[in-house]
């Protein structure tokens, strides 16, 4: 059985003090959750004071991105071996922004996912198409080229400890969402990539969250399909209520 996972990518939102005021919110209102990892991924600046907030609570904490190298001249980067020491467990990796507006490409997914991996970080490596991709019908090219991409040279003993988002970049913040059977096709696609890349035992047992408006009027149904594991949350994470009812989803 794989675990639920929901995260919540708030972006470039909330400061110290406010990321501090909500988690106290919410980690109060989700202390009954056993049956789902919840994970909660602020910004830079927030990381310290989210680890300390969530202390003893079932809220983990994660990055938005991370770097490559341990350390050197890279102004503005930040290493995974800092993101671990602050106390993070996960990053995100690929989200469909870095891609888009920061030049992210699968190489680079790739040096991340591995360099996360050897820190004993969690990665949540993003894949997905854009609207114009998915209309053209390069969805299943593309999905394929980041999920195979982003784990070249991995062994599936290492794989397997990671967690793969997919996020239709034309869902993400508009609102649109990928109906069920939509978001499940892809998901049964990627879980397909893997068994082709490693084995079967591998791509069963690795979780695929789906990303792309998520809101707690469709998380039942989203995770009512067979091969959707979670959700990598944007919007409705900010808000201490409308996550938790995320987290407290009931198919």
């Amino acid at each position: 059985m794989r675990k639920p996972l929901i995260a919540g990518n708030w972006k470039m939102y909330k400061t110290v003090s406010e990321a501090a005021a909500m988690l106290n919110d919410f980690k109060a209102k989700v202390a009954d959750v056993k049956d789902a990892e919840i994970v909660i991924c602020p910004v830079y600046t927030s990381l310290v004071e989210a680890v300390k907030v969530t202390k003893g609570s079932n809220v983990m904490i994660g990055a938005q991105d991370v770097y490559w190298e341990k350390e050197g001249a890279f102004t503005g980067q930040v290493s995974p071996q800092m993101i671990k020491d602050v106390g993070c467990t996960h990053t995100l990796i690929g989200h469909s922004e870095r891609r888009q507006y920061f030049g992210e490409t699968n190489e680079t997914v790739n040096k991340k996912v591995k360099a996360a991996l050897a820190s004993g970080l969690i990665p949540i490596m993003c894949v997905g198409e854009t609207l114009a991709e998915r209309e053209k019908g390069n969805t299943f090219n593309v999905v394929e080229s980041h999920t195979a991409g982003g784990l070249a040279g991995l062994s599936a003993e290492d794989a397997r400890k990671l967690v793969i988002a997919y996020e239709p970049v034309w869902a993400i913040g508009t609102g649109k969402t990928a109906t069920p059977a939509q978001a499940e096709e892809v998901h049964k696609f990627i879980r397909g990539v893997l068994e082709k890349l490693y084995d079967k035992n591998t791509a069963e047992s690795m979780r695929i969250l789906y990303g792309g408006s998520v809101k707690p009027e469709n998380i039942g149904d989203l995770m009512s399909q067979a091969n959707i594991d979670g959700g990598l949350v944007g919007g409705a994470s900010l808000k201490a209520d409308s996550f938790a009812q995320i987290v407290k989803f009931k198919i």
